[in-house]
């Protein structure tokens, strides 16, 4: 535990953008953070890969470690910080590291706890020694903590929200320019709002990372990350987001879990995948980089937490909150109850939820396509509720047909796409966006 009679000591591994702006966060709000946290918070070791960079903060005050997991060993250091990523490498091995050696750990690194969290969880337990990841999930909102202690007098029926800003913006920008998904994401990496190599933002990666904490915390389940079903928003085209306009709708990418009690037991259910989201829903105008999560408890009912999903400050305000709590002696079990308490819960098996369901279909344009397409859906019992059928896309000779179906099983659509599946009709895969429900 910490002595209060003296300074909070940190050691900083990564000083990218988020771990420049811790330094320059405790600098610039130093006297309401030693009031806030009852003593002063200093940094005295910092590692990163090149010590000659120009980070724009001044680094001479503090001790240099060129190998980061030497910070875990040192006597002057209480709490790591690690800013530097990954699930495993140098990250891994210097919070286990520190954890080992009885210092907490503070982190931003969503797949570090994904993969490795219920392990280090169980270290900091071990030990009595905090372990603290606000950070991780979406930057600067206080999600993490809102589910730990905010609503930890409910049971958590549902949480869903936007989780990655980097898909947001390419998201609403689609909307905003009538532009298609490689023209946006190239000026999203312009912008630095999209990495060089975007595949773990595009493709859900990152926001099932998210996911899987905010499941486990919320739900009391064992962190399962593999059992997160992902889908990506590569094959949104701006023909999808102006249907789902005229439709009444915008589309996000859409993290979502909830827990079904079976004869077995309880099952959770998490995926990730975009969706229609009807202009009347708080999530609706959540556009640009910005995230949001919505979790329903059965007493506090709906609650919304909304903001900056990353960068400098805002990620760097949620890495210091947790130091602000390891300062005032708040430890308590890293995933809300403790590890041996969190319970495994298998995948729920989808197919009998009802919902209903966009499909865009791209098909030759010729005589019979359409029968063939509400054949399937006739055959499958999926009734629909509108179809639109579009001209030719571009230069080819293709055709765009989009439909939404009235509310039915999940598993009625696919029965349908699996009876189209080898259509000489159908020219590229079909997209399947869920609706999401009010």
């Amino acid at each position: 535990m910490h002595n209060t009679q003296r300074p909070l000591r940190i050691a900083l591994a990564g000083l990218g953008t988020v771990g420049a702006g811790v330094i320059r966060l405790l600098e610039a709000n130093r006297d309401v953070i030693a009031a806030r946290a009852g003593c002063e918070i200093e940094v005295v070791a910092v590692s990163a890969r090149d010590r000659n960079k120009d980070r724009g903060v001044d680094l001479s005050p503090f001790a240099w470690e060129d190998d980061m997991t030497a910070l875990a060993s040192r006597d002057d250091v209480d709490v790591i910080v690690e800013l530097v990523g990954g699930s495993d490498g140098p990250a891994l091995a210097l919070a286990r590291t520190a954890l080992e050696n009885g210092k907490g750990v503070v982190t931003a690194n969503k797949a570090m706890i994904a993969h490795h969290g219920l392990a280090l969880a169980e270290a900091a337990e071990a030990r009595n020694v905090p372990l603290k990841f606000e950070a991780a999930v979406a930057g600067g909102i206080p999600v993490v903590k809102g589910l730990r202690e905010g609503t930890s007098a409910n049971r958590i029926e549902r949480i869903y929200g936007i989780l990655n800003g980097t898909c947001n913006y390419i998201l609403s920008e689609m909307e905003d320019t009538g532009a298609d998904f490689a023209e946006t994401l190239e000026e999203a990496q312009r912008l630095g709002y999209a990495e060089a190599d975007p595949s773990f933002d595009i493709d859900g990666i990152d926001a099932a990372h998210k996911l899987a904490i905010l499941a486990a915390i919320g739900f009391g389940a064992r962190i399962d990350f593999g059992n997160v079903r992902t889908t990506g928003i590569t094959r949104v085209t701006a023909a999808d987001i102006a249907q789902a306009d005229a439709l009444g709708y915008v589309i996000r990418l859409i993290a979502e879990a909830d827990v079904e009690q079976s004869e077995n037991g309880a099952r959770l259910l998490q995926r990730v995948r975009p969706c229609l989201v009807s202009k009347d829903h708080p999530l609706a105008p959540v556009d640009g980089p910005t995230n949001a999560v919505v979790a329903e408890g059965n007493f506090s009912g709906r609650l919304l937490f909304q903001g900056a999903g990353a960068g400098e400050g805002p990620t760097a305000s949620a890495v210091v909150a947790d130091l602000i709590d390891i300062a005032r002696d708040e430890v308590g079990a890293p995933l809300s109850v403790p590890v041996s308490q969190l319970v495994k819960m298998d995948p729920v098996e989808s197919g009998h939820r009802v919902g209903l369901t966009y499909l865009r279909f791209t098909v030759a344009d010729r005589p019979g396509v359409l029968a063939e397409i509400t054949a399937a859906m006739r055959d499958a019992d999926v009734s629909i509720e509108s179809l639109i059928q579009k001209g030719r896309i571009g230069d080819g000779g293709d055709v765009l047909v989009a439909m939404v179906t009235h509310e039915g099983p999940e598993k009625s659509v696919t029965q349908a796409l699996d009876l189209l599946e080898g259509s000489a009709s159908l020219t590229a895969p079909p997209l399947v966006l869920p609706i999401l429900p009010d």
